[in-house]
């Protein structure tokens, strides 16, 4: 029998199609925009976004940016990536993308059917970096929010993972012992590493069999594997 509990679980790309959802919201405001006045297509636009995005939460996970910034300027260095400086078009874009991305629905295949079985044995919460009013519009659209006992975001807990201080806040809010508790996530270097320096157990989802000498508890490559360790 599982020694587990309490199961902690990453929203983006572990259970909500991060990149499905985004991409979909990004055709709707490149076509909405008229982009294609700056670039060769909306695939092009995406492309350039995801590299500056990446690049500007990896400083915000460091602290070298703050959120208020962090979010029209990911747009705004896109745009300048083709010669075009107007923070104003950066600023609406920001508005569109953090209004509609969030009601997208997309999941991970098989979300749902994980959750109704664990729901059955273990407490559910999550840990995530996302913004409050990104994270909870989520979960709720998406109707993943009733399977979950807590939800902790890094503006509530005021840390980010991989800092292991988020996941003692979140074990503290759930009222669970680490020897009891497991953490499921798609990012080796955040969820998982910050949960195993935390002392909890991890289960990695890595779809594409990700290689790596890492130490960790299990890895799998679908969602229905879990079911397999618990």
């Amino acid at each position: 029998m599982t020694k587990y509990k309490h199961i902690f679980f990453d929203i983006d790309n572990t259970l909500w199609d991060f990149k499905a959802n985004s991409d979909l919201t990004q055709h709707e405001m490149y076509k909405q925009f008229g982009l294609d006045e700056f670039f060769s297509g909306a695939e092009e636009f995406i492309s350039i976004y995801h590299e500056y995005n990446d690049e500007l939460w990896e400083d915000y996970r460091k602290g070298r940016i703050e959120k208020s910034k962090l979010k029209w300027y990911r747009f705004y260095l896109s745009l300048k990536e083709k010669f075009v400086e107007n923070e104003r078009l950066a600023r609406e874009l920001d508005d569109f993308y953090l209004t509609e991305s969030p009601k997208k629905t997309g999941l991970i295949p098989g979300a749902i059917d994980l959750l109704e079985e664990l729901k059955k044995r273990y407490s559910l919460h999550v840990i995530t970096n996302g913004f409050n009013e990104v994270q909870y519009t989520k979960l709720d659209n998406s109707n993943l929010r009733v399977y979950f006992k807590t939800v902790v975001t890094s503006e509530d807990a005021g840390i980010m993972k991989p800092d292991p201080a988020i996941f003692e806040f979140a074990l503290e809010k759930a009222g669970a012992k680490k020897e009891e508790s497991i953490m499921v996530g798609d990012v080796l270097g955040v969820d998982i590493l910050g949960a195993r320096n935390a002392g909890i157990d991890q289960i990695y989802l890595a779809p594409n069999g990700h290689r790596h000498n890492e130490e960790i508890s299990f890895q799998v490559s679908r969602l229905e594997e879990i079911l397999e360790i618990l």
